[in-house]
């Protein structure tokens, strides 16, 4: 039994909750409300926690705290879905009091396990019990009332599992809409994996070999023939590393960041971001001397990491740096499906981040994309209610631009906010308000198909039945995509709107595309019907009405 853990038992056990969740990852995606082929709560859990396991996996370190740190770190940056930001915050809270110590015992685990309770809950605006807070916060109390100074590591585990699972039954209590579709909620699902993970590994379960070769390399091909032997530097080099502050060189409890800062302007640097997270510093920058800029930052301490690009030369899957011709705002929306990435960029859209459900991306890959926008101000738009959190932790992050989310929660809501997005526009607060008014203004609505059997909302729903999601909740229950969508239209007053915009699936035909536009403008003669091919996956039809 262990009365205290240090840094590789902490590392051990964290590896066994990502292993934990990653085994059960599909379990946890179809713990969703809607019998739709889109849940992602586990993948995006599992993908948060391999942004921390990577982090370990090059700092082997006998601290708890430096371990807790490295892992932390790591979960924040890969933090992607709602759930994977609400986990992240979790470990963060639990870095905060982790962090004092090299090894801890019990009571001191329990007392950072409910810190990690007030950062999950303050990092949600308007927090849900019956979802995976709930689960965190009432399995930690209880743990923590029920031990002492004499319990064990095993101790605080034990309770804390066996009161997750209870909490966790219970979340259909708590959320009619989960008792009604008959699953717990996916959040707190995985949450219990990760813990129960832990704990096996603490009480002497071994580590699957294959986990680190689980983890996704961000690593991209170059290449190299984009600059020759008579080429010029045009764009610079994009610089990135961390650096350890050490105590023969600073203080590292009171080291100021615009140390850091002023040598990076100095220096002419650009597209800068640079914070700190306890002892550990890390920095983005555009420089055309990374050297003399490594030298200077080596003052305060030593490199973990670096990471020098050439700008000029390409890179699979990075999107170029936009210019901003005197622009005051870039427009940076996720999308996914060929034609409405191309849509958006010809409303106006400066850079996509490539995502949306089922695929959300993470809290790193919105700070990468902030950097390619040279704008004091930067509009983003998230397009679904699970990418928002994961843009607005990269928003409070990142300090080289005032970041703006427009909170979109669909890509039709996207596409309305970027119908009234035109250049120009100096008052940026107004613009983000119409924008804003504009999204919120519109009925959106998805039609797929069903694939399992469950009553919401009182209709019953059959396997491979085409429902409609309208503003969240679903409205129509058919036959066919088609007749769900001449559902959709004959449930909204027609009378009240004047366009209806189609955005049409990669699976549908030319054929059924073309009859249902014809039903359509036969229906609303008064209405307007825009039709474009999406290419989006999963949806056959996204429906806007304005």
């Amino acid at each position: 039994m262990n009365k205290h853990i240090d840094g590789k038992s902490y590392s051990k056990m964290l590896l066994g909750g990502a292993s934990a969740l990653l085994e059960h990852a599909q379990e946890v995606n179809d713990l969703n409300v809607f019998p739709v082929p889109d849940g992602d709560t586990g993948t995006n859990m599992a993908k948060t926690l391999e942004g921390g396991i990577a982090k370990l996996s090059t700092d082997d370190t006998d601290s708890i705290g430096e371990a807790s740190k490295s892992f932390s770190n790591g979960v924040l940056l890969g933090a992607r879905g709602n759930s994977g930001v609400i986990l992240s915050q979790i470990f963060a809270g639990i870095n905060e009091e982790l962090s004092k110590y090299d090894v801890i015992d019990a009571k001191g685990l329990a007392e950072a396990y409910k810190n990690g309770i007030k950062k999950s809950y303050s990092a949600v605006q308007n927090p849900t019990e019956g979802t995976i807070l709930t689960v965190f916060r009432e399995s930690t109390e209880y743990a923590a009332e029920n031990i002492d100074e004499n319990s064990t590591i095993e101790d605080f585990f034990k309770l804390h599992i066996e009161k997750a699972k209870e909490s966790l039954a219970k979340t259909k209590e708590l959320l009619p809409v989960l008792a009604e579709a008959d699953v717990v909620d996916s959040g707190g699902a995985g949450y219990l994996y990760i813990a129960i993970g832990m704990y096996e590994v603490l009480t002497g379960k071994s580590l699957p070999s294959f986990q680190l070769d689980k983890i996704e390399s961000k690593s991209s091909s170059v290449n190299i023939d984009m600059f020759t032997r008579d080429s010029v530097l045009e764009f610079g080099y994009c610089t990135e590393f961390l650096l350890r502050l050490t105590t023969n060189k600073v203080d590292p409890d009171n080291f100021d960041m615009n140390q850091v800062l002023d040598i990076l302007n100095e220096l002419g640097g650009e597209s800068i971001v640079a914070y700190q997270t306890g002892d550990i510093v890390k920095v983005h920058v555009h420089t055309f001397t990374p050297g003399l800029v490594l030298t200077r930052i080596q003052e305060f301490g030593e490199f973990l990491t670096v990471k020098i690009e050439n700008m000029s030369v390409s890179h699979s899957g990075t999107p170029e740096k936009k210019s901003s011709n005197g622009k005051s705002f870039s427009v940076l929306t996720v999308a996914s499906g060929e034609g409405m990435c191309s849509l958006f960029t010809d409303m106006g859209a400066d850079l996509i981040v490539a995502g949306g459900q089922s695929a959300n991306p993470s809290t790193e890959e919105f700070i990468e994309a902030f950097n390619k926008c040279d704008t004091p101000n930067i509009l983003v738009l998230p397009n679904n209610k699970n990418v928002f959190l994961a843009a607005n932790q990269a928003a409070e992050i990142y300090k080289n631009a005032n970041v703006h989310i427009i909170p979109t929660k669909s890509l039709m809501q996207g596409y309305g906010a970027l119908s009234v997005i035109t250049p120009g526009i100096t008052d940026i607060e107004m613009l983000v308000e119409n924008a804003t008014r504009a999204a919120n203004s519109l009925i959106g609505s998805e039609i797929t198909r069903a694939v399992r059997n469950v009553t919401i909302n009182g209709k019953e729903i059959k396997e491979n039945d085409y429902i409609a999601i309208t503003d969240g909740q679903i409205n129509v229950v058919s036959d066919s995509a088609k007749n769900a969508v001449l559902a959709v239209l004959e449930d909204a007053d027609m009378d009240e709107y004047e366009i209806v915009t189609l955005f049409v699936g990669k699976n549908i035909s030319e054929t059924e595309r073309a009859e249902l536009t014809e039903k359509i403008e036969d229906l609303y003669p008064d209405c307007e019907v825009i039709v474009y091919e999406g290419g989006q996956d999963v949806y056959d039809y996204l429906i806007a009405i304005e």
